[in-house]
């Protein structure tokens, strides 16, 4: 390959047909359909796939076929298939759903309205996930106006993974003959520790994410009356997430929610860990005088790949605090969103959880655990002789530094999906949700000179893959 040439070509494309079709999927409102349930009367997933889909047909990629598959009730998907010239198949992953807004955006920015500044591009759906289908077409495009054969390329673009993807499946088991069994997988939704080489996800955690109720009125009452009469909803959900988690370290304390760390993820995570330092969490916006839960980075990075973990991510039953009274309340809400390790398994992890926290609820409350995501992690096979050697020189070459490999915390429900699916096949799990980018918080941006640099490296791996 004539890599002078391939990094030319890329930025070429990337200023004269990227940039501008990627700052218009940011100006669409598309929420996920698990944050808007009238997704589908607004019409701005819609609005996306028609942006995509105009521009992948304006693409002169060879052989290039698309078609939007809808199934009844369900998000559309974007079919592509290219043809290749090796006897093998490639499945490329996107999605062009979007988390809410989130406040705290910055008053010059805002989630809808792309803005362009030094080497960002900021606004919601930038780095998650919507550089994804760009980057790949991309990497097929330079190729073939190189003339490097690439194998059968089939690319995948939902609209409901923010939702847990919870559609895909339907749509994997209607397409499967079309897919075929990809030897090579290329998703492009993942994280990197630095925006200075290629970070390859070698595994993912899965997540149960639901909401927990305590009620124990079926209506407010004064607090000087009943106090200390009424249990305190709240004092009973503190109750119940400490049968979970330490309060004290965060540890999640049922063992059936933990799985051992294999020892070749052990050494990957130490060797991350010499290349970012006190990166690991530093690239945090803590507030003054806040420390992270340890400062050893390899055990923060298996605690982010391996451990499970609570967070609590929403809550209904309280009042703003300009307009709470003084209210014995009826109930408290909580949304918890439970991590699990990689090799966990959500459905049983799900009915674990729901039985620890209504069983014996304290005062015969009534507490509720309904769980909305049960979403699977994903673990990496070994890594092929040929696509180390690849992904190695893919990432010297156009980053100037060797690839570095370490689980991610975030869950992709498609990965474990298609890990169970295609057991043989080797994974591309990448991306440039990188310090400091906040995917689902304020002032998202995607790093365009890494954005860049990974389209390069997919075109590597493409080449290298079906040169073997």
């Amino acid at each position: 390959m004539d890599t002078v040439s391939i990094r030319t070509a890329v930025e070429r494309c990337w200023q004269q047909d990227v940039l501008p079709s990627l700052m218009d999927f940011i100006r669409i409102p598309a929420i996920s359909p698990l944050f808007d349930a009238q997704w589908v009367e607004k019409g701005h997933i819609e609005d996306a796939v028609t942006l995509a889909v105009d521009w992948c047909r304006a693409q002169p990629i060879a052989g290039l076929q698309l078609e939007v598959v809808r199934l009844e009730g369900r998000t559309p998907l974007l079919l592509i298939e290219i043809p290749g010239q090796c006897d093998e198949t490639v499945l490329l992953y996107g999605h062009l759903d979007k988390q809410p807004e989130m406040v705290g955006w910055r008053s010059d920015l805002g989630p809808w309205k792309p803005v362009i500044e030094g080497d960002k591009l900021y606004g919601r759906g930038s780095v998650d996930d919507g550089y994804a289908l760009y980057s790949a077409l991309t990497a097929i495009r330079v190729l073939q106006e190189q003339g490097i054969p690439h194998a059968r390329c089939v690319g995948v673009i939902e609209c409901c993974e923010e939702s847990g993807s919870y559609d895909l499946p339907h749509y994997i088991e209607r397409l499967a003959p079309r897919i075929g069994t990809p030897s090579l997988v290329i998703g492009l939704d993942s994280g990197c520790g630095d925006y200075e080489r290629l970070w390859c996800t070698v595994s993912l955690r899965g997540l149960i994410n639901g909401n927990l109720t305590v009620d124990v009125l079926t209506e407010g009452v004064h607090s000087g009356d009943a106090s200390g009469t009424v249990p305190s909803s709240f004092r009973i959900m503190r109750r119940l997430l400490s049968r979970l988690e330490d309060e004290e370290t965060g540890r999640i304390l049922p063992p059936a929610f933990h799985r051992d760390i294999p020892q070749g993820r052990v050494e990957q995570a130490n060797r991350a860990a010499q290349v970012l330092g006190s990166a690991v969490h530093t690239k945090f916006p803590f507030a003054e005088g806040v420390e992270p839960t340890s400062r050893d980075p390899q055990q923060l990075i298996l605690n982010r790949a391996w451990k499970p973990a609570l967070s609590v991510t929403g809550a209904g039953g309280l009042p703003p605090l300009d307009n709470a009274g003084n209210v014995l309340r009826p109930r408290t809400a909580l949304k918890l969103s439970l991590r699990l390790p990689p090799s966990c398994e959500p459905e049983a992890a799900a009915a674990e959880l729901k039985t620890l926290l209504e069983s014996d609820p304290p005062y015969g409350a009534k507490v509720e655990f309904h769980a909305e995501q049960k979403a699977p992690g994903w673990d990496a096979a070994p890594l092929a002789p040929w696509f180390e050697a690849a992904l190695d020189r893919a990432s010297e070459t156009y980053f100037g530094k060797p690839a570095v490999f370490m689980g991610e915390g975030v869950t992709i429900p498609f990965m474990g999906m298609l890990g169970e699916r295609f057991p043989q096949a080797q994974f591309l799990i990448t991306g440039v949700l990188g310090p400091g980018s906040n995917a689902h918080g304020p002032n998202e941006f995607l790093h365009l000179p890494a954005a860049q640099a990974l389209t390069c490296c997919v075109a590597e791996v493409l080449a290298a893959h079906c040169s073997q």
